[in-house]
């Protein structure tokens, strides 16, 4: 019923989690999409071997049939130092690790990719970010994928490079800023997504947050875990799963206004729209 639409599942083992009994439970709980998205060059078959793994190991044929309609595969960079360094051969490895999947139709984006100040604070990197973003835009372009972008203090680097791609389309995944800025990724024709955070936001930002959430229009708001990370409210600071994104769902809703059923049956007909 819930839609994830983004979350690392090989990341899940990390964080103590078997990756096999909450896929299992997904597909259990009819799930209806769940995106993996992709942060190095080089991690698109790895993924999916995994994935394609785990679904290969059940034994129930309307579960193993579940779990392998649920799952969506992006492919992207995210911005760490090295990967900027060197971002034309990273950008050619991840080209490589495309077409081995060309015809997988589960692989339907790029990303995620964009910008990372805060921990990038070289303004060095700035260009080389830039530039790899810029690519990866490109080459969303030539598949004719949307783009999932990670922007963390580096809204006008973000909306710069949107707009210079010309034609682009994604969603700013995990966001963080405020009304404003998200009417300028609305213009755009970008989507919002948000993750478990909102639902822990300070006391002194709570209507803000609030209004942000009315605020994102029906047909370009889409939710998130970003599994393992930001877990919702009441299990913020412990390992996140796609298993947990209801919380999220039924804080959205109320303050929407709306039954989670609602907001469920949106957000996935949203997810489809982008990522087909």
């Amino acid at each position: 019923m819930f839609a994830d639409t983004h979350c690392h599942l090989t990341y899940l083992a990390g964080r103590g989690i078997d990756a096999v009994s909450v896929i299992r439970e997904l597909a259990d709980k009819e799930v209806p999409f769940v995106l993996d998205a992709g942060t190095r060059s080089n991690d698109l078959k790895e993924r999916i071997d995994f994935v394609n793994g785990i679904t290969a190991a059940i034994q129930d044929s309307s579960l193993k049939e579940k779990a392998s309609s649920m799952l969506r595969f992006a492919a992207g960079i995210w911005p760490d130092k090295d990967a900027i360094a060197d971002r034309f051969l990273h950008v050619d490895v991840l080209r490589e690790q495309i077409e081995l999947f060309a015809d997988d139709k589960r692989l339907c984006a790029i990303g995620e990719c964009g910008f990372d100040r805060h921990w990038n604070t070289d303004d060095a990197d700035e260009k080389g970010e830039a530039e790899l973003f810029d690519m990866q835009l490109d080459l969303a372009r030539e598949l004719q994928f949307p783009v999932i972008v990670h922007s963390r203090d580096a809204f006008e680097q973000t909306l710069a490079g949107i707009k210079n791609a010309g034609g682009s389309r994604g969603v700013i995944h995990c966001y963080s800023y405020g009304i404003e800025e998200a009417r300028a990724f609305l213009d755009e024709g970008w989507y919002i997504s948000l993750s478990g955070s909102v639902t822990y936001a300070k006391k002194a930002r709570m209507n803000e947050t609030e209004e942000l959430v009315r605020f994102i229009p029906a047909d370009r708001l889409l939710l998130e875990t970003d599994a393992p990370y930001l877990a919702p409210v009441p299990f913020r600071g412990k390992p996140n799963t796609p298993l947990l994104i209801e919380h999220t769902y039924r804080f959205v809703a109320n303050i929407r206004g709306l039954s989670v059923e609602e907001l469920a049956a949106s957000v996935l007909q949203n997810a489809r729209v982008l990522f087909g």
